[in-house]
């Protein structure tokens, strides 16, 4: 008989799966309303989400069993870390499972917004021939700046280097040699907006991260400065952004992921100058099975008290 009970809320691949069901009763109830949760939390030992779930501190007051949350993904700003801690319920996740995938669709956002890849196809599909109005630019000799330079951004920094760009790199949590070892210069934020020719951000959603790009950090960079975010809605003001583009201060953008989800066809997203994707850095086959795997291995070793990989709280 199954020792604990297992909720997944968003999916997991079926190798994920077949682990948990080896030792644990498991309840896949992909699409799982706000309220149907509330409702039903209360029976399970541990909880899996991706980031559609919220896991607020609301539905942590009914998890009188809950033991262990487990992200199959890296971000974990939709889960109440606090209220969480408070009830001693362990939040784990898969930091490593989409590194390659995320750092595969930095670059290619990258590319595609230097050689305005989205309108030209656009303009293809509706008959139009646009070839002396889509002049793009190389990325090589560019700078790209790096804002975090952790595990996806050492990998964007690696496939930024190939080709043939300068790299550079602010992480408050790495020291000068560890940024270096990354693939990066190590620079201040100042001077990153100064350099770069396109910035990348990967970071977490946090106080001390939310808006850090607003419209003095736009003025701060140099002119023509092109955008790239594939890490969490929040980390830019998106009102800034369009003001700055509209300006000409930023020549474009390519958002993968937005304050609000899904944000409708705000203006942002309508900009003929702003490639937007539905925060799908992290969708390939190969990422979500590695995911799945991993998120089950921590949440089992969470609910057997075996050490953990990649305790949150």
């Amino acid at each position: 008989m199954a020792t604990w009970a297992v909720l997944i809320t968003d999916g997991l691949e079926e190798g994920g799966q077949k682990i948990l069901r080896s030792v644990c009763e498991v309840d896949d109830r992909k699409g799982i309303s706000a309220e149907e949760l509330l409702q039903l939390i209360g029976k399970y030992d541990a909880l899996i989400v991706r980031s559609r779930t919220k896991v607020t501190a609301q539905v942590l007051a009914q998890a009188q069993k809950l033991k262990v949350i487990g992200r199959a993904g890296v971000g974990v700003d939709n889960i109440d870390l606090a209220a969480a801690s408070a009830r001693q319920i362990t939040v784990v996740n898969a930091p490593q499972s989409t590194t390659i995938a995320v750092a595969e669709h930095t670059i290619a956002l990258m590319a595609a917004l230097a050689r305005n890849l989205t309108q030209a196809d656009a303009s293809m599909k509706s008959g139009q021939w646009l070839k002396s109005q889509l002049m793009g630019s190389e990325l090589y000799g560019k700078t790209l700046g790096l804002i975090g330079v952790g595990n996806i951004g050492t990998q964007v920094a690696c496939r930024a280097a190939a080709f043939g760009m300068t790299v550079v790199g602010y992480d408050p949590y790495l020291s000068e040699e560890q940024i270096r070892e990354r693939g990066a210069r190590p620079v201040s934020l100042n001077e990153l907006f100064a350099l770069s020719d396109f910035i990348s951000l990967h970071v977490p959603l946090s106080p001390e991260t939310r808006n850090m790009l607003d419209g003095q950090a736009f003025a701060a960079m140099k002119r023509g400065v092109r955008i790239i975010c594939t890490a969490r809605g929040g980390v830019i003001d998106e009102t800034a952004l369009l003001q700055a583009i509209e300006s000409g201060q930023v020549a474009g953008a390519a958002l993968d992921v937005f304050a609000v989800e899904p944000p409708g066809l705000t203006a942002l997203v309508a900009h003929p100058r702003v490639i937007a994707t539905p925060h799908i850095a992290a969708q390939t086959v190969e990422a979500q099975a590695r995911a799945a795997v991993d998120i089950a291995e921590e949440v089992l070793a969470a609910l057997e008290g075996r050490a953990l990989r990649w305790r949150v709280v």
